[in-house]
């Protein structure tokens, strides 16, 4: 009997007590929900009550509240001795009543009437709704309940209690509800008095300020807003709706004016409400949870089984893109490979990589990444045979395994393919993104017949694509190998070298002054000497220092170097070349002035030349770090000029002392054309920016006679001086026959010449 059918059976024999526990355990939640349904109900019903009871405590202090606010907003303008001569002037300013007494407690305070009596309660202005209007209005709008109050504040101004004022009241005055025009209103009378006590007033005869706000205007809309009231307004009559909440607005004798009335809020019922979609769910999951019941075994075998299949598939595949994940890549290389012994087709496997990919995760964040990585999976897919194996090998790495090659244009057909269906501009995050990808070609047996060691060459070859730009395929070839080899080769005696501290000689090679013949200064030049190949030019070895971040001890040691051998020197400045890695430390500027402390090198006299390409660059830290340097006297140049970006736009951010105008600008000056509108062109646009410009590469005398002509300030080039070891530099210096004078070496170009060509 097979697994299935043993399952089934005992899914049988175990059905009739599965329905009495499931019956059992119904019946026990039935009766749990009957309970915690009544207990809910009785809550809900408590929880409104007392809702209900808080709101309309609120509501009653908030009355109060905001009738002695009235108040308190009437004494800032009627406690001052400028009111009292005001309102007893016998030509009454209208406007200074309105901006102070009238118009201004309704756009400020929100108060909608104001009167002003005198000693004789006579009116003498009168506010409604904002504008001054006829002070006959106290008599239409005010009841004689109001007008009662001014009638109880003249009492109480002529004999006054002391225990009716508090700290938190400056002047007496009387506060109740009353109709106004209609609209139950809070009333509150101030006496306009003195600040000081001058003018003086017979108590009693204080001319009387009356502020009014309705109940049933802006007030209940504002009140409502702020204690989040449904439905809030102001009734005559009570709420009768069982729904509704109200406060009587009752004065001081005990007339009901009306009711405040609102729709309370019911936390119990908004309980209920949520609560019963999910009873409801629940009832109907515990009804279903019987057939659940006598199925899950079955179930659970279906799912076993799914499970395992699951399991199984993400072993060998990539979660985000479904595609072959290492393990499977390496299984079925292996398995292509074997297939292909013996064979005349071969096996060419196609490395790739996103160019750009992590500008995508920066600016769009990872999950557009991760968009890119699956939509590039599908196009891939797209453009490959059915008989081809596509996986996904690392973060933004793939490989293509295309079995059956009879020829390299196969390989060659599918990579165009592939650069084609990938240079189309991808949708992510809503935005049009285009990227690039380099692909590396290893075919075996050609290449290897060994799995790792061709996926080892097809990585060289990526490397080699990757450095001939975007968008290229290349064919693994030995030479790429040997080069490798050297590479890392070059790589571990450059790290002996610096422990060794003893492989390495700065040459400096002397800058002159275009008109004058005058040294103006010196770039100190790294050599290598090394123990078996001999002596290697920084081409060689300053690229690996960088990319494998060497140059950061290599280049301190140099500046130290020249700094401590250029103390002393008859010259202008010391160069200094800096990287771009160099840059990008965030210590590199405190590592330089240590060093000048360190040697006693003069500030002024260190100048460090950057290239043009890592200046801009490194942009964001070049700026701190340069910044910081010149602030202290340091000299900036920019190195190899015309080479990178070309554009003093990118330079005009930054303060730049010298340009040096590369080589290949020099080496293209045909005096027969004029020399070149090029460098005619740099150097005046570095002059109206106030930089020195400095020629570099300088081999003819026609190329020295030009740079003088169009403006140069300096010249430096083999035919002026080669790089020179300290002594003949020295020697240099002696050979000119004169001495320093204002931090240069004076004398004439064709006798420093010549003693440079003696020298040599």
């Amino acid at each position: 009997m097979n697994a299935s059918l043993i399952m089934a059976s005992r899914s049988k024999r175990r059905s009739p007590f599965v329905t009495y526990i499931a019956l059992s355990a119904l019946a026990g939640v039935a009766m749990l929900a009957g309970v915690l349904t009544a207990v809910v109900l009785f809550s809900a019903n408590q929880a409104n009550a007392l809702a209900a009871e808080h709101q309309q405590a609120l509501l009653t202090t908030v009355l109060e509240q905001s009738a002695a606010r009235i108040a308190h907003d009437q004494e800032g303008p009627t406690i001052w001795d400028e009111s009292v001569r005001k309102v007893r002037s016998p030509q009454l300013d209208g406007q200074w009543l309105d901006a102070n007494l009238g118009a201004w407690m309704h756009s400020y305070h929100g108060h909608d009437a104001t009167f002003i009596v005198d000693d004789r309660n006579r009116a003498i202005y009168a506010m409604r709704d904002g504008r001054r209007v006829s002070p006959e209005a106290f008599g239409h709008d005010l009841s004689p309940a109001a007008i009662q109050l001014v009638a109880d504040l003249r009492r109480k101004l002529r004999n006054p209690s002391p225990a009716e004022m508090n700290a938190s009241v400056r002047s007496p005055g009387v506060i109740d509800l009353a109709m106004v025009g209609g609209h139950p209103s809070i009333v509150s009378v101030k006496p306009i008095v003195s600040d000081n006590g001058s003018p003086r007033q017979i108590p009693g005869s204080e001319f009387l300020h009356i502020s009014v706000r309705r109940l049933d205007g802006n007030f209940a809309s504002s009140l409502a807003s702020q204690y989040a009231l449904d439905d809030a307004h102001v009734s005559d009559r009570p709420g009768t709706d069982g729904d509704l909440a109200s406060v009587p607005l009752t004065s001081k004798a005990g007339k009901t004016l009306g009711y405040f009335v609102w729709r309370p809020f019911t936390p119990g019922a908004m309980m209920i409400r949520r609560i019963a979609p999910v009873a409801v769910i629940a009832v109907l999951m515990i009804l279903g949870m019987v057939l659940w019941l006598l199925q899950w075994i079955r179930r659970s075998a279906l799912q076993l089984q799914a499970s395992e299949a699951q399991s199984q598939h993400l072993a060998f595949h990539d979660a985000l893109t479904g595609l072959a994940n290492r393990a499977l890549f390496d299984d079925r290389l292996s398995r292509a490979l074997a297939d292909a012994h013996g064979k005349t087709s071969s096996v060419a496997l196609l490395h790739f990589d996103i160019d750009r990919f992590k500008t995508v995760n920066d600016t769009l964040g990872h999950p557009a990444g991760d968009e890119l990585i699956y939509a590039m999976g599908r196009r891939l897919v797209e453009a490959t045979r059915s008989t081809d194996i596509v996986a996904r090998i690392g973060g933004d790495e793939f490989a293509i395994i295309q079995r059956g090659v009879t020829s390299a244009a196969e390989v060659e057909i599918l990579c165009m393919r592939t650069v084609e269906a990938l240079s189309e501009p991808f949708d992510l995050a809503g935005a049009k993104i285009s990227i690039g990808v380099s692909i590396g070609i290893a075919i075996a047996p050609a290449d290897a017949n060994d799995r790792t060691e061709l996926a080892r060459k097809a990585g060289i070859a990526l490397y080699e694509a990757k450095a001939a730009g975007s968008g290229r395929y290349v064919f693994f070839a030995e030479a790429m190998d040997a080069s490798i080899r050297h590479r890392r080769r070059i790589e571990q005696d450059l790290r002996a070298a610096l422990a060794a501290g003893d492989q390495f000689e700065v040459l400096y090679q002397p800058l002159y002054a275009a008109q004058s013949g005058i040294i103006t200064g010196a770039e100190a030049l790294v050599r290598w000497h090394h123990p078996l190949l001999g002596t290697m030019m920084p081409a060689t070895f300053i690229p690996i220092a960088e990319a494998t971040g060497l140059i950061v001890p290599l280049g301190e040691w140099v500046l130290e170097r020249a700094c401590a051998t250029a103390v002393g020197w008859p010259i202008n400045s010391v160069s200094v070349n800096v990287s771009a890695v160099q840059l990008r430390d965030d210590r590199f500027a405190d590592m330089v002035l240590a060093i000048l402390a360190r040697t006693g090198l003069d500030p002024a006299h260190l100048e460090l030349e950057i290239t043009e390409t890592s200046f801009i660059e490194s942009a964001a830290k070049c700026q701190l770090q340069l910044a910081t340097l010149r602030a202290r006297g340091v000299q900036i140049a920019l190195d190899d000029f015309g080479t990178g970006y070309s554009s003093f736009t990118h330079l005009r951010h930054f303060d730049i002392d010298r340009i040096k105008i590369d080589q290949s600008f020099v080496s293209g000056i045909d005096m027969r054309d004029g020399g070149s509108a090029i460098i005619q062109a740099i150097v005046d646009l570095a002059k109206a920016s106030g930089m020195q410009v400095t020629a570099e590469g300088v081999e003819t005398r026609e190329q020295s006679a030009f740079l003088t002509e169009v403006g140069c300030n300096a010249l430096q080039g083999y035919l002026l001086s080669w790089p020179l070891a300290v002594d003949q530099l020295d020697a240099l210096f002696e050979s000119s026959g004169t001495t320093a004078a204002g931090g240069t070496v004076r004398g004439d170009r064709r006798a420093l010449t010549a003693a440079r060509t003696k020298m040599n």
